[in-house]
């Protein structure tokens, strides 16, 4: 579409024209299963579903998700679809996920913990033998929430990389893991200038496959998150097993399914909510 200026019936300029959506926005935060390392890559089937870029364009929504770590599927299209759908307005998403990150790695610079995660390329040991993050992921979120005026929430999804660690010095305490996604909440509430209010939906992970379907510390952690009403309850992916995961049912990732069935438990969590806001 573009718009004309004319003179005497006579185009004398073209300018194209923006399209402008006014609709639900979601910022998508977490590690891989909130990134693009699903078995299928898909596109949302409506144009009123929308990803932002880095760079703060707005696209159709199609995977692999600009924004977030890895090239293959993600929940976001048939999700987009899914509430564009119910709720009758467009969809937009933030998509902000890094593969395999730990929680203390989304958090501040400068913010300290005792034992490191699994892999340490975003955290640093300090001169007093603990370890802190380099608050990249942290402030790339910020950066991204800040850019747009306003958003209905977060979608938070992570917690693979914080459970039942192959090295059980890497694995981290379920309250240290609820104290800092915690912290990460209310520092980005003030960082990136959001109301204090805004909502952020904490899902319960931390499967790894039919051997390991879950951390019930971690869990829990999360869901004291909701009961202590720091954030609201996100969809439980950790029961989203066999042939919804990829390698035939033994893969930490999603398969086809699995993505589809992930976007529909998160769908189940947010239209109630913002139907009963309307």
């Amino acid at each position: 579409m573009e718009i004309r200026a004319l003179r005497e019936g006579k185009p004398i300029a073209t300018q194209p024209a923006v399209k402008f959506f006014v609709g639900e926005v979601f910022v998508v935060a977490g590690q891989s299963n909130s990134a693009n390392h699903g078995a299928a890559k898909t596109k949302a089937t409506s144009d009123q579903v929308l990803t932002q870029t880095p760079k703060g364009d707005w696209q159709a929504c199609a995977d692999p998700q600009p924004g977030a770590s890895g090239g293959g599927g993600s929940f976001l299209p048939a999700l987009g679809d899914e509430l564009q759908k119910r709720l009758g307005v467009p969809i937009g998403f933030i998509p902000c996920g890094i593969g395999a990150t730990s929680v203390r790695e989304w958090l501040p610079s400068g913010a300290p913990f005792p034992n490191p995660p699994t892999i340490v390329s975003r955290v640093r040991k300090t001169a007093d033998g603990q370890w802190e993050s380099d608050g990249k992921a942290y402030a790339m979120l910020v950066k991204r929430m800040k850019s747009v005026p306003s958003f209905r929430a977060v979608l938070w999804h992570q917690g693979e990389s914080d459970a039942n660690q192959k090295d059980a010095t890497r694995t981290l305490s379920g309250k240290l893991y609820a104290d800092y996604l915690q912290t990460l909440i209310t520092r980005t509430r003030k960082d990136a200038l959001v109301l204090p209010s805004a909502h952020w939906f904490v899902a319960q992970v931390s499967y790894h496959g039919p051997d390991d379907v879950g951390s019930k510390d971690i869990r829990a952690a999360q869901a004291s998150l909701w009961k202590d009403k720091v954030a609201l309850e996100g969809p439980d992916s950790d029961a989203l097993r066999g042939p919804l995961r990829d390698n035939g049912g033994k893969g930490v990732h999603f398969s086809a399914e699995g993505l589809k069935a992930h976007a529909h438990a998160w769908a189940e969590k947010l239209v109630p909510w913002i139907e009963a806001q309307r």
